[in-house]
C-alpha cells in the first residue's frame, strides 16, 4: 500500500521523479568519490569544500537580484566557488610539509565568514532557502537541473572508469605512483574537482551539513566487510542506494525531510554492520576457545 501510493505520486507529479533520479544519481557519486577521499585520509574536504560552495552559492542569490545578471543561476556560482577553494586547499597545503591537513579548516573559516557576511548582506535570501541549502531540499530539482546533473554524471563516471587503474595506485602507494611516471599532483587536482564538482551539483539536494556524511557512511560500512577496492565500492553504493530509496519513500509518507532521513538510514545500516561483526567475532572466538578445550 505504501509502495503502491508512492509509485503513483511518481507517475502523477514530474518533480517527484526528477527528485528520485537525482537522488539515485548522488547514492552512486558520492560513495564512489568518497571512497578515494577515506582511503586518502582527507574525510574532512568534503566539508571545506561544501561550506565554500556554500559562499558562492549566497553570492549567485546576490547577483541574480541584479540587473544584470539576473539571469544567474546561484548553483553556477557554486560550482565555482567549489572549485576555487580546492585550489585554495592546494595552494595553502604547500605551506606546511607535515601538517597539510591544516589547509582545510582554514579554507572552511574562509567559506563560513563569506557565507555569513553575505546572508547578512542579502536580506532577499529567506530562512527557507537558507535552510534548504543547509538540509537539502531535492524536491527542488528542476528538469534543467537534472539534464546538467546527468551530464555531469555520465563524464564523472566515464573519468572513473578511464582512469581506474591511475587513480587506485595514487591510493595506496602515492611513492609507486610517483617513481611510475604518474602526474600525481595533476591527478590528485583533477580528483579534488571532481570531488567539488560532486559536492557543488548536489548541494541543493542533500544539503551542507549531510552531503560529506553521504561520502562517507557508506564506505565506512563497506570497510568492515568489503573483501577489495572494488568489492567495497560495489557494497558502498548498494548501502547508498538504499538509503536514498527508503530515504524517498519514508518521507514521502511522513512529510519530513528526505536528506536527513537517508543520512539517518546510512547510520542504521552502519550500526547494523558493526552489531553483526561484533556478534560474528565472539561467536567465532567462543567456539574457537570450545575447540582448544576439546584438545
Amino acid at each position: 500500500m505504501i509502495l503502491t501510493s508512492f509509485f503513483e505520486a511518481l507517475i502523477k507529479y514530474d518533480f517527484i521523479l526528477y527528485a528520485l533520479i537525482a537522488g539515485i544519481l548522488v547514492g552512486v557519486l558520492a560513495p564512489m568519490i568518497g571512497s578515494v577521499v577515506v582511503i586518502r585520509r582527507l574525510s574532512f574536504i568534503a566539508d571545506t569544500i561544501s561550506h565554500f560552495s556554500l559562499a558562492g552559492v549566497c553570492l549567485g542569490v546576490i547577483l541574480s537580484r541584479v540587473i544584470i545578471f539576473e539571469k544567474i543561476d546561484p548553483v553556477v556560482m557554486g560550482v565555482i566557488f567549489s572549485v576555487i577553494g580546492t585550489l585554495l586547499i592546494e595552494v595553502v597545503r604547500h605551506f606546511y610539509k607535515n601538517y597539510k591537513e591544516i589547509s582545510m579548516p582554514i579554507v572552511m573559516s574562509l567559506g563560513l565568514a563569506l557565507s555569513g557576511l553575505l546572508i547578512n548582506l542579502s536580506p532577499q535570501i529567506s530562512l527557507q532557502y537558507t535552510t534548504g541549502l543547509l538540509y537539502g531540499s531535492i524536491y527542488s530539482v528542476s528538469l534543467a537541473n537534472l539534464i546538467i546533473i546527468l551530464v555531469v554524471s555520465a563524464s564523472i563516471i566515464i573519468f572513473a572508469f578511464l582512469f581506474y587503474k591511475p587513480i587506485i595506485t595514487l591510493c595506496f602507494d602515492e611513492t609507486y605512483a610517483r617513481i611510475s611516471g604518474l602526474k600525481v599532483r595533476l591527478l590528485q587536482l583533477a580528483i579534488t574537482i571532481v570531488l567539488s564538482l560532486v559536492i557543488s551539483l548536489f548541494l541543493n539536494v542533500i544539503g551542507v551539513l549531510l552531503i560529506s556524511s553521504l561520502m562517507i557512511l557508506p564506505i565506512a560500512a563497506a570497510i568492515l566487510i568489503g573483501k577489495s577496492f572494488l568489492n567495497t565500492v560495489i557494497l558502498s553504493i548498494s548501502f547508498s542506494e538504499i538509503s536514498v530509496i527508503f530515504g524517498f519513500i519514508i518521507s514521502y509518507h511522513t512529510d519530513l525531510s528526505t536528506g536527513p532521513i537517508i543520512i539517518i538510514i546510512n547510520l542504521i545500516i552502519y550500526v547494523v554492520i558493526i552489531a553483526i561483526k561484533t556478534i560474528r567475532k565472539r561467536y567465532f572466538k567462543k567456539e574457537e576457545n570450545q575447540n582448544l578445550n576439546q584438545i
